[in-house]
């Protein structure tokens, strides 16, 4: 058994979310600046190019890349070897407020009803799953509005099945268009019921850019709908072009006789996530 300190887990969250809000992962760096060869329109290379200005400034001067730093949310794998001294919960929410106030990070979490800012963008958004082993893995993904508004969810019916999937996915961002901020990462969640269609859209963003799903039925499906965002033609922040989105992510799982969860995540071209292990 082995035990971890709670600052612990503290520590590496504050980290993760200074770090998420300034500097871009590679993966999504690396699929922008790709984006620019296949934009053909020039209004839309040229906006391409000016996220590429922004997120490197952001990087080079470690500031936020946008001024919506997010609401927190987690995914984290806990070893059943691993003994904390204190709440994983506790330990992760400390992390938040100490990162968010030592970055100087925008604090956006507030009461549903009265709309009272909490005051230290806690609490977060956790997703916990034992796994073997005496480590803590976190994966961190700060969640902008923009874009986790134009996301949506509908119980299908099962004999709508693949073509009514892809046409509920294309509408939702046809209706979205340039809110969320496009180029685009979708993230789709297929199956299990109402809420675990929502988390698999979620969890599926967290995938490196462009990487397929490992069921080629599941990966198929990735590529025709790419296709078909990027026909739409609503291009980089809405201004029109080819590229609106960078990637489609679907996971699937089994869900009931009855029914035919589908649920859309979306996620804006600044597609901040970071991971750390304990």
């Amino acid at each position: 058994m082995r035990k971890i300190k709670a600052e612990e887990i503290t520590k590496k969250v504050r980290k993760l979310c200074i770090e998420a809000a300034c500097s871009l992962e590679g993966d999504v760096a690396t699929a922008i600046r790709g984006s620019l060869e296949k934009e053909e329109s020039p209004l839309g290379r040229d906006v391409l190019a000016q996220i590429v200005k922004n997120f490197e400034i952001a990087g080079a001067e470690n500031v936020p890349m946008c001024q919506d730093t997010g609401i927190p949310v987690f995914f984290i794998e806990v070893g059943r070897e691993v003994a904390l001294d204190a709440p994983l919960e506790a330990a992760v929410n400390e992390g938040v407020r100490q990162g968010y106030k030592d970055g100087y990070l925008r604090k956006s979490v507030c009461h549903p009803l009265t709309r009272v800012n909490t005051g230290d963008n806690t609490p977060s958004i956790i997703h916990t799953t034992m796994v073997e082993g005496e480590r803590v893995s976190i994966k961190f993904a700060p969640k902008g509005a923009g874009s986790e508004n134009m996301s949506a969810l509908k119980m299908l019916k099962p004999a709508e099945g693949i073509e009514g999937i892809k046409n509920f996915v294309v509408e939702t961002v046809r209706q979205a268009g340039g809110n969320p901020c496009p180029p685009i990462i979708v993230g789709v969640g297929i199956g299990g019921d109402f809420e675990k269609s929502a988390i698999l859209a979620k969890k599926s963003l967290l995938r490196p850019v462009g990487e397929k799903n490992p069921d080629a039925e599941v990966a198929k499906i990735e590529a025709e709908l790419l296709d078909s965002i990027n026909s739409l033609g609503i291009g980089p922040m809405g201004f029109g072009g080819t590229v609106t989105a960078l990637a489609v992510h679907a996971e699937i799982s089994a869900c009931h006789i009855a029914s035919l969860p589908v649920a859309v995540n979306i996620q804006c071209h600044a597609d901040r996530h970071k991971e750390a292990v304990v």
